[in-house]
């Protein structure tokens, strides 16, 4: 974790990325249980929360945690149109991640002054985005699109690009992942378990987020 990031302050794509090894990709529910599963992440060190547009209760979950636990940084995640990113703005969101890339959400992106971590799979969608002046980003479907030897053979073409790989990454994979020297972070659901949750483990989420937090990454 970045003790000396200001959390108050505009944030970009890569200082949410470069906070810590992982961000966690999390789908809610219960808006009560939104407040008490942030603080237990950032009590163990986890600040940047990805909550996803899964549910019909997420936009009022990214309310609540920006409302109520101001020492997280929460973000949407699964945003994929213009109008996504602005319900998730007006709901208090400060960054956003999208599973693909399109210059309409990264105009409504920059309308909103939001951060936003676009997913690429391919070559072309990475110099499309590029294009909108974007280079960090998130690489997803990571396992199914590749994984490793993928993110290895971009590092040459893709030099000044940096990578958040989502999808299929957990904490058996994750160092393989953090070691690249294009990778700054990866995205992953292991720290927010629906079983951990359902039984409102807390602890066992500080724990996870602990755990993460002591992965290994490649030297900036």
């Amino acid at each position: 974790m970045d003790v000396t990031l200001n959390l108050s302050a505009k944030l970009s794509a890569l200082q949410v990325m470069q906070d810590a090894p992982v961000i966690p990709v999390i789908v809610l529910s219960d808006v009560h249980q939104a407040v008490l599963l942030a603080r237990a992440l950032v009590l163990g060190g986890i600040r940047m929360l990805e909550v996803t547009l899964r549910t019909p209760q997420a936009l009022a979950c990214i309310e609540a945690i920006a409302r109520n636990v101001p020492e997280a940084v929460v973000g949407a995640g699964t945003v994929r149109s213009a109008a996504d990113a602005q319900a998730c703005a007006m709901a208090g969101a400060r960054f956003v991640v999208s599973p693909g890339y399109t210059p309409a959400v990264g105009q409504a992106c920059r309308d909103a002054g939001l951060p936003l971590l676009p997913g690429v799979a391919t070559g072309s969608e990475i110099m499309m985005a590029q294009e909108d002046g974007l280079t960090a980003l998130k690489f997803f479907p990571a396992l199914q699109a590749g994984g490793s030897a993928m993110l290895k053979a971009w590092s040459g073409p893709f030099g000044d690009v940096k990578f958040c790989p989502t999808g299929g990454v957990t904490l058996a994979n994750a160092a393989e992942f953090l070691a690249l020297p294009n990778v700054v972070c990866v995205g992953g659901s292991w720290l927010t378990p629906a079983e951990v949750l359902a039984r409102g483990d807390w602890a066992q989420v500080t724990k996870l987020a602990a755990q993460a937090c002591g992965l290994a990454r490649h030297p900036a």
